[in-house]
């Protein structure tokens, strides 16, 4: 594979984050997988792309590597995978602590949705132009 451009973000583990456990509950880490696929899109995407179209996730394969818990800072890295397949394109996100060690690796099977019709459709290659070339 070629190198992809990686986005980054931080989130910090409060309160509202915390399980039973102490640690951060892995629903958080499923939103928190959203929130910087979505981020993502959003600053690279072209505005009439943003416009047409949406994603949804069809399938999450998360590893859950290490606990974070409340107070800790997170980096999070995403980057897109593989050319897609069809309406399916795979997302690579880690999280990893102030340590640089992994807490979280995921790799997440997105499908694009055409907004006009409702209905999944080839990933146009315009759409995933500037996602796998750096600028």
């Amino acid at each position: 594979m070629s190198e992809r451009p990686v986005f980054e973000m931080t989130f910090t583990a409060a309160p509202e984050h915390i399980d039973e456990l102490g640690h951060v509950n892995n629903a958080v880490w499923v939103r928190w997988i959203q929130d910087i696929a979505v981020a993502h899109w959003r600053s690279v995407a072209a505005p009439e792309h943003d416009e047409a179209y949406f994603w949804v996730v069809v399938r999450h394969e998360i590893d859950y590597l290490r606990a974070a818990r409340e107070g800790d800072t997170v980096t999070a890295r995403t980057w897109v995978g593989e050319a897609p397949k069809g309406a399916r394109f795979d997302r690579i996100v880690e999280f990893t602590g102030a340590d640089g060690k992994p807490c979280v690796r995921a790799r997440t099977f997105w499908a694009i949705i055409d907004r006009a019709s409702g209905r999944p459709i080839r990933v146009p290659a315009e759409v995933v132009a500037p996602f796998v070339t750096a600028e």
